[in-house]
């Protein structure tokens, strides 16, 4: 078998080998969950449910072991780790609810009885990126599961430790262990079976816009289902009657969380003209405060980034004649390291302002108006999430539907809520994931008529 390094981003050393699946393990694999799934549709709703609250009781014992694990693998921060190893108990909690209340409807006809079923679509391929490998897998799989899916999941090659280890909590918990499956490997060979496997009825893809053109189009040959979570250029828009003080505060975390490694990262400020150079003065020594360092300790506000690559790449937007305004620290030792940024003056057409970077530099920008602000937020392709700081709750709203974005906050920088609905609008993405609207799109709806 195939195998890959995996390496701790924080200091470039090997961490463990994992094997890679090959495309004859792949098809295995989804054989055995298309094999599984009658079983598993067959299971009582109460009984599935009870399965998914003692798999969310297993995550949260072993919450510290898989934050550990996120931290050694993706380098996040402990205390984010944390967030997310609790993010992925939480969302089993909140759907296995679902199954005894994924309800049809029965609707009044001449003639007889018209009655709906909700009923699994069999196998969900679910495919998961490396910036946050626990949160994003467990999205995918606790609805799929609890409509009475069977599951394999990709993780990333990159962050493969932590989804290994959920799924053998699975199994501790009851779980079959062909209904729900973890098979690391290459996406060309893993995640393209997914698509093309006449088996598996839907995919659930988390990652580049460009990776997510071609699943949609290799999808759209079967008329397989899909749902998309890709790319992100957030704004954060800062008028000049807001609180700016703790606007600049907060601006930092609202880019610089995960190392900017996040498609809801907000990388545009956009600042109104009349207190762009406050804001400024506000922002240097709020961008310089944030702690930079070892991503196990505690104090820690901001860890490395991936990979040597993925370093690369983001150094390139920021060249030697680059407009930087100011940045914080990084270590100059082992690791991939960059230091929180801030590009100003940029042009809206610039590709700092332009291009989903996904890593910790941002760029500001002022506007004159509400109508500039607007336009200038909605530029590029993407439309994922962003933030609106204003104390005018009426300019809040009619902002709030101006913005082509899929997750708003008004005075906050929050994206993510396991109980509410989250995606994209224009190239972000296709569907919502989490919320109580998730779950339908692993159904079909099936109507039967009953005559008198």
């Amino acid at each position: 078998m195939a195998s890959s390094d995996v390496i701790n981003p924080a200091t470039g050393e090997v961490v463990r080998r994992v094997g890679l699946a090959s495309l004859e393990e792949t098809d295995a694999a989804i054989a055995r969950a298309q094999a599984a799934f009658p079983a598993w549709k067959a299971v009582a709703p109460g009984d599935r449910a009870r399965l998914l609250r003692r798999f969310a009781d297993a995550v949260d014992g072993a919450v510290e072991e898989l934050a550990a694990l996120e931290v050694l693998n993706a380098g996040h921060t402990i205390g984010n780790a944390r967030w997310e190893a609790g993010n992925v108990r939480d969302v089993l909690h909140y759907y296995s609810a679902a199954p005894e209340r994924l309800f049809g409807r029965q609707i009044p006809v001449a003639g007889g009885l018209d009655v709906t079923f909700q009923e699994p679509l069999g196998v969900v391929g679910v495919i998961v990126p490396w910036n946050f490998p626990m949160p994003i897998a467990g999205w995918g799989f606790a609805p799929a599961l609890a409509a009475g899916n069977t599951v394999v999941l990709k993780p990333a090659e990159l962050t493969p430790l932590t989804a290994l280890r959920l799924a053998e909590l699975a199994r501790e918990a009851g779980i079959p262990e062909d209904v729900f499956q973890v098979l690391p490997g290459a996406g060309p060979v893993v995640g393209q079976r997914f698509v093309t496997h006449p088996a598996v009825r839907k995919v659930v893809f988390t990652g580049s816009t460009r990776v997510g053109k071609q699943v949609m189009a290799g999808c759209a040959d079967q008329v397989k289902r899909v749902t998309l979570e890709l790319g992100g250029k957030s704004a954060n828009i800062v008028f000049a009657d807001a609180d700016l003080e703790q606007a600049a505060a907060t601006a930092p975390y609202g880019v610089f969380d995960n190392a900017g490694q996040d498609c809801c990262a907000r990388s545009r400020i956009l600042v109104q003209a009349s207190v762009y150079d406050r804001f400024m003065e506000l922002l240097e020594p709020a961008v310089k405060g944030v702690v930079v360092g070892a991503p196990g300790d505690e104090a820690t506000e901001m860890g490395p980034l991936i990979s040597a690559a993925h370093l690369a790449k983001v150094s390139s937007y920021v060249p030697d004649d680059a407009p930087v305004a100011f940045r914080g620290s990084a270590p100059d030792g082992p690791g991939f390291w960059f230091p929180p940024t801030v590009l100003a003056p940029v042009r809206p057409d610039d590709p700092a302002a332009v291009d989903e970077i996904f890593g910790p530099v941002v760029a500001v920008l002022p506007f004159a108006d509400e109508d500039e602000a607007v336009r200038l937020a909605n530029a590029g392709d993407f439309g994922l999430s962003g933030s609106i700081w204003t104390r005018d709750v009426g300019r809040a709203l009619r902002v709030s539907r101006g913005v082509e974005a899929g997750n708003l906050s008004v005075n906050s920088h929050s994206s993510v809520r396991y109980w509410t609905p989250f995606g994209g609008f224009k190239q972000s993405g296709l569907g919502r994931e989490l919320g109580p609207d998730a779950l339908g799109p692993f159904t079909e709806t099936k109507n039967v008529f009953i005559a008198h």
